[in-house]
């Protein structure tokens, strides 16, 4: 069987796995359920307009029919209000009468709005300029730790239960790693994937969506092959480590390294995005990059020749990592006799059968 029919037959059997775990499918009906109560639940109940009386003859009537709400005519409109039949009514004046609060939507229908005049028209919202980095920090971070983590666990389980043994016989090591790395990064980018399709679509149905998804589109084009770089160059070190090991109980000891180079890019791009020098060598960074050059391609602080650098020196480093991952896996994974240190795996790369 040749390298690539091996690849391809390990990775499909790892998604047909994958497809019926409990905790990737759960995890993914999370994820897609937080994603439409942060978007389309809070549009659905914004949409919900108020409801108005007013008398026969009001020239506010035609104001607040344009404004998109439930106008009711009535002799007496207040009434209708004491009787909780509307939420507001709108007197001659105009005079808006309620419960408690006048509803901010009668209020803006009835009012006069200022000419406004922006100095900077292209800036981004404070907020955005918050969530997104963040959001795109919290994607790679979850993604590359989940699933990276699942990938130790498979190779560990296979060592434990003595099934790699078969398995080695059957298909090279190097097949079995690549098809392992294979299948976790296509069910990570279809899970983000899916995930973002929902709260674009999601941020379609708020007043913000039209003019924030415009301003995000490039930096969520960069973000895939930045994804999928980083994906490939993480996601081989952690079929090392679970190489290394023999019990589920030692991967995280034996992953140290490997968490702290997923933390701590997410907690400096999550707290330290306002600090233009830092993000920017974050952004040459392979460990970092993944989402510290979307998040400034978001705030318009890179230039079109950065992108193009920074995933060069990524797709390096990823290639290089999945060597290194490559021989620290077979040196490691045919060990059963205890934990094997990462000097002797990457010494010992020959395969050995005890």
């Amino acid at each position: 069987m040749s390298t690539v029919a091996a690849t391809r037959l390990v990775a499909t059997r790892e998604l047909r796995v994958k497809l019926r775990d409990k905790t990737f499918l759960f995890s993914t009906v999370f994820f897609l359920l937080f994603a439409i109560l942060s978007t389309v639940v809070p549009a659905l109940i914004g949409s919900s307009a108020s409801s108005v009386a007013v008398a026969s003859g009001n020239p506010a009537e035609a104001r607040l029919r344009d404004a998109g709400l439930k106008v009711r005519v009535a002799d007496d409109p207040e009434r209708l209000v004491r009787d909780g039949d509307v939420d507001a009514a709108v007197l001659p004046g105009p005079v808006v009468v309620a419960q408690e609060d006048a509803p901010g939507d009668v209020v803006r229908a009835l009012s006069t709005e200022p000419e406004v005049r922006l100095l900077n028209p292209d800036a981004v919202n404070p907020i955005a300029a918050f969530l997104v980095p963040f959001a795109f920090a919290l994607v790679f971070f979850f993604t590359s730790l989940t699933f990276g983590l699942q990938i130790a666990q498979s190779v560990t389980e296979e060592k434990q239960t003595r099934m790699v043994e078969i398995l080695v016989a059957a298909v090279p090591v190097r097949a079995l790693l690549a098809g392992k790395v294979l299948a976790g990064g296509v069910l990570a980018l279809a899970q983000v994937a899916l995930i973002a399709f929902v709260t674009v679509a999601g941020a379609q149905l708020t007043d913000g969506g039209g003019g924030l998804l415009p301003l995000l589109a490039p930096a969520m084009t960069w973000f895939v092959p930045f994804f999928v770089f980083g994906f490939v160059m993480l996601a081989s070190l952690w079929a090392a480590v679970g190489a290394l090991v023999n019990r589920q109980e030692d991967i995280n000891g034996a992953s140290t390294p490997i968490q702290l180079l997923v933390m701590l890019p997410f907690f400096l791009v999550a707290f330290l995005q306002d600090n233009e020098t830092v993000m920017t060598v974050m952004s040459y960074v392979p460990f970092s990059a993944p989402t510290a050059m979307p998040a400034r391609l978001f705030d318009g602080d890179a230039a079109a020749w950065e992108p193009f650098v920074s995933l060069a020196v990524l797709a390096v480093t990823a290639v290089a990592a999945l060597l290194a991952g490559a021989r620290l896996y077979e040196g490691g994974l045919l060990r059963t006799n205890g934990r094997v240190s990462w000097k002797t795996a990457w010494r010992d790369r020959e395969l050995q059968r005890l």
